[in-house]
């Protein structure tokens, strides 16, 4: 696997971060949704209360991708599950093994953590990616459909809380 090594974050990669966000939204056509600001890396990230986690996958000390994960709640299980929000590698670096390595250390943090499952949602028409993670035995969740509220749908709802 090269020279591949991944590391935690710091507050000091908070722009890294944050180009690694705007060219994960670049490669899956979602530029317009990407409006995080460095300062709201930086305080979600690393300020008084993080909201998730970020490791770095380096190629001979050159960062070459990230990983973005939090943890949520499996009520059938009774336990914790890790969520990989965001990974992405360098269009560059791909096939070198950074993707994978990413996904074994998110896979022993899980472990060490005691989580019940990992999981994330990726594009449909992301084949390579699909691809990849069938590879490492990881399941589509072809039963469920994703809903989302946000923008004015999420204000009014919120307004009808008496």
């Amino acid at each position: 696997m090269s020279d591949i090594t991944i590391r935690e974050a710091t507050i000091e990669d908070t722009v890294l971060i944050g180009n690694f966000i705007r060219a994960l939204a670049a490669y899956e056509k979602l530029e317009h949704e990407a409006v995080a600001t460095d300062d709201d890396i930086r305080d979600k990230l690393f300020g008084e209360k993080p909201q998730a986690e970020v490791i770095i996958a380096e190629d001979a000390g050159t960062a070459v991708g990230f990983a973005l994960y939090f943890h949520n709640f499996s009520t059938f299980l009774g336990k914790q599950g890790l969520y990989l929000e965001d990974l992405y590698v360098n269009e560059v670096a791909r096939g070198k093994g950074a993707g994978k390595k990413m996904l074994a250390h998110l896979a022993d943090v899980a472990v060490s953590r005691g989580c019940g499952r990992m999981e994330w949602w990726v594009l449909d028409w992301n084949t390579p990616s699909i691809d990849f993670y069938r590879s490492l035995g990881a399941d589509a969740m072809e039963d469920w459909t994703v809903f989302r509220l946000r923008g004015d749908a999420l204000i009014k709802l919120a307004a009808e809380n008496d």
